[in-house]
């Protein structure tokens, strides 16, 4: 009997996340998402992954990850810090929590290794990282290694959307045939609108730059 392909998606219900789900379970027999609730300040952000976890069927765990709350503060997760509106000049956004995802990716590296999976599949984008240093190939690539030798077993971290821009991202999207679902049902907002989100924010505009982009492409068909 031939093996089942299996995978661990890393979650959050934003756009990104949402459409390598949908990406994952168009190649693997069996995907797991995986959330955590790290104290950020929008808990419709892990509402929203429940609810398309549930609507499709979709097995799926919310991480305890609060720690990290206190150690990286920042606009995510602390009411008193305003999210930056423009990129600054010098260093990271504001929203630029921490040590974020090397911590996901670790602990669902380790979840994984438990469930005999390999496959680990995130979200990020070297072509719209927004300066997070932390959504960079190279980075991705470190980490397999260092995973790989921690625990004495192989992991391929898949990132389908690294080289691709949000205009691209919506075309997968569609290609996919969520498209309806990741515009209306997703929460890429940072200020916890979902859908077209709060239009204000450095996440709403990317996003819906890139929807504009993709709608004007989309038209000329």
């Amino acid at each position: 009997m031939k093996e089942k392909k299996k995978a661990v998606v890393v979650f959050s219900g934003g756009q990104d996340s949402t459409t390598c789900l949908f990406w994952a379970k168009a190649r693997y027999d069996e995907v797991i998402a995986i959330s955590f609730d790290y104290g950020q300040k929008h808990i419709k952000e892990l509402e929203c992954a429940k609810a398309i976890c549930k609507k499709y069927e979709i097995k799926h765990h919310i991480m305890d990850l609060n720690l990290l709350n206190q150690l990286a503060p920042n606009s995510l997760t602390r009411a008193d810090i305003a999210v930056d509106k423009e990129a600054p000049e010098e260093g990271t956004p504001n929203s630029f929590v921490d040590g974020r995802n090397l911590l996901f990716l670790s602990f669902v590296a380790v979840y994984a290794k438990q469930q005999g999976i390999h496959d680990i599949i995130t979200g990020v984008s070297q072509s719209d990282f927004s300066g997070y240093p932390d959504c960079r190939d190279v980075f991705i690539k470190s980490l397999v290694t260092t995973l790989d030798l921690a625990m004495d077993y192989h992991f391929e971290i898949i990132t389908p959307l690294m080289w691709i821009d949000k205009e691209e991202t919506w075309e997968l999207a569609d290609e996919l045939g969520v498209f309806d679902l990741i515009r209306e049902e997703t929460l890429t907002c940072y200020n916890g609108v979902i859908g077209a989100g709060c239009g204000e924010c450095p996440s709403c505009k990317l996003r819906q730059r890139g929807l504009e982009h993709y709608m004007k492409r989309r038209e000329k068909k």
